[in-house]
């Protein structure tokens, strides 16, 4: 299976790519570089815009732009001047940033934080309604990732990074958990996700050089190696959502590491002839 770099854009951490259908295009950020980037596949035009806060996930608004979960809170941006408005302000905690993040299949913007000192401390999960209402709906999670559901809405995929496990919550009661599925005895840690039309989760695995495609029972299925050490998540895009897009890093390599992976930090494209699931946008 060909795995093409699309964008060789040396992210310092790259993170929350986002299919939006209406544009046909795929937005990602570069958290620590304070960037918005986006790619349009059919035309392979590609752009950036700078940010004045770290940014890490979004949801495609119905209005247009983006609801974007940055580290001052949660924020509009115009996807086409890159010029971000705060719509409600929140302290995350000295130290803190947000970090994964997706809208589920009723519409609403679930979005984590974590401490940016490796997870030392425990982050949370919140969810924004669309009437603008944001709960803290889970807390206790070190390295927070993943935030992905079953096509039918009725679980929620979440990774502890810090743990290498994934775990998966009912939607209508959070506290009944499970362990999904690990990676523990390995270099490797479940970082993002994206869920097929199948309802199998997609896993970029940071420092496993690899993306991991787990069955509805948490059994690997498929893997498919990169040439990058650290993936860190990854979408569905493209005009029949069979393309998977995947973000990586070069954050924390070492020099020697960094010049045997030129291409970390870059975009890839995977064509793995699966259809993505379509997810909803933001009606607030």
């Amino acid at each position: 299976m060909e795995v093409r770099c699309v964008v060789n854009a040396a992210d310092r951490l790259g993170e929350g790519p986002i299919w939006v259908a209406a544009e046909q295009r795929l937005y990602w950020f570069d958290i620590k570089g304070k960037r918005l980037a986006w790619y349009e596949p059919a035309t392979e035009e590609r752009g950036a815009f700078d940010l004045p806060m770290r940014a890490s996930a979004a949801a495609p608004r119905a209005k247009g732009g983006l609801l974007a979960a940055t580290e001052e809170g949660l924020a509009v941006i115009d996807a086409r001047t890159g010029v971000i408005q705060p719509v409600q302000r929140y302290d995350l905690g000295e130290g803190f940033r947000t970090n994964d993040g997706k809208i589920d299949m009723q519409g609403r913007f679930w979005w984590s934080t974590m401490d940016d000192d490796g997870g030392k401390r425990p982050g949370s999960v919140f969810r924004t309604d669309p009437d603008g209402k944001t709960t803290r709906v889970l807390t206790g999670i070190h390295i927070p990732n993943t935030v992905s559901f079953s096509p039918d809405g009725s679980k929620l995929y979440m990774a502890d990074s810090k743990l290498q496990t994934l775990f998966v919550h009912q939607t209508a009661d959070l506290s009944k958990v499970a362990e999904f599925a690990h990676t523990r005895g390995t270099e490797a840690s479940p970082d993002g996700s994206a869920v097929d039309a199948e309802g199998y989760l997609w896993n970029a695995q940071w420092g496993g050089w690899r993306i991991v495609r787990y069955s509805p029972a948490g059994k690997v299925d498929r893997i498919i190696q990169l040439p990058v050490e650290q993936p860190t998540s990854c979408a569905f895009g493209g005009p029949d959502l069979t393309t998977l897009y995947v973000t990586s890093a070069w954050d924390e390599l070492s020099d020697e590491a960094r010049a045997k992976q030129p291409l970390a930090g870059g975009l890839f494209a995977i064509d793995v002839g699966v259809k993505g699931l379509a997810l909803p946008v933001f009606e607030g």
